[in-house]
Formats: structure tokens, sequence, C-alpha cells
């Protein structure tokens, strides 16, 4: 089954179609202890529309699309949204936004240089994951009053922040290997 509606994609769009109802958690009845909860499904279920597309052969050109893009959207709205409420460590916002923007842009040089693909790297999935745990974790302990939540947010979102610096200039080194390779 490869076409575009498979299970895995159809996992994805729903991680996009919660990202409203996540930013009317935080912004409408400020409850940003669900927010957090719902961040954390968004967050784990990244990682099994991708187990299941591997695992029963459903991996589309739309699936590897849609997966990073439901990743990035979530992620990017969910740290300008905590500071914009102050849910987050202002530091750590701005460095998570910052490294977005390095990246967009290089995403963006790459492509009017003929690079459409780069693949993904281990320690990405790695940082990721430490940096939905860790925004999540900060949402629900800030939400829901639990200090320890908010220990655990600083516990993965350090190093989460420190590995995604680290992949991001591989990842550039990545793209500028391939327009290279490409000329």
């Amino acid at each position: 089954m490869h076409d575009a509606f498979n299970v895995p994609n159809v996992i994805s769009f729903i991680r996009l179609a919660l990202i409203p109802l996540f930013l009317w958690l935080v912004f409408g009845p400020q409850e940003y202890g669900w927010a957090g909860v719902l961040l954390g499904v968004i967050g784990a279920t990244d990682w099994i529309d991708g187990h299941i597309a591997r695992r029963y052969n459903q991996v589309t050109e739309l699936g590897k699309f849609l997966d990073p893009l439901a990743d990035r959207v979530a992620v990017v709205v969910a740290v300008i949204a905590g500071l914009v409420v102050g849910v987050l460590p202002a530091w750590f916002a701005i460095a998570l936004i910052v490294r977005e923007l390095v990246i967009g842009a290089g995403a963006i040089y790459g492509w009017f240089n003929g690079v459409t693909k780069l693949d993904v790297r281990f320690l990405g999935k790695a940082a990721t994951l430490a940096l939905y745990v860790s925004v999540a974790a900060f949402y629900m302990g800030v939400g829901f009053s639990v200090d320890w939540i908010v220990w655990l947010a600083y516990l993965f979102g350090i190093p989460g922040l420190i590995m995604y610096y680290w992949v991001a200039v591989q990842y550039l080194g990545d793209m500028q290997k391939a327009i290279t390779e490409s000329k």
C-alpha cells in the first residue's frame, strides 16, 4: 500500500491537525499543562507513524515530507507560543528559534542550488525527541505547578539543545557536500 492515504500519512495529518487545538489550549483557556500533554501526544505519534511506515512498507514521498513538516511546525509553534506566554525560559526558546531559522535558511539555499533531500541523521531524531520531551515538560510543569517536571524539562532540554546545534552543523555540512556534488 503506497498511496497517500495510508495509516502513517493519516497519523501525520492528524498530528498537523492537532496543532490548532494546542494553540487554543495555550491562548484560549490557558491550560498549559494540558497543552503539554497534547504536545507529548503529537511527539509520541511521530515515532508511531515512522515505525508503522517502515514496518509495513508504507513509506511514501508524501510521508517523507509530512512527517518532518509536522515535527517542525509542532516544535516551532510550541516554542514561539511558550516564549509568548512565558512557559519556556526565554534563552531556551530563542536558542531553538535561532537554530530553526539557520536550518531553514540552509534548506532554502540548498533548494535554490538543486538539493531536494538530505538523509536524516540519528542524532537529529534523538535531539528532536529530547526537545519534544523538554518543551512538553515545561508546559506540563508550569501548567500543573509541578517543580520536578520543570527540572525534567531542563534535564532533557539542555542536552537536546546541544545535540540540536551539533546536528545542525552536520546537516549544513551535508548540504554543502550535496551542492558541491550536484555541480
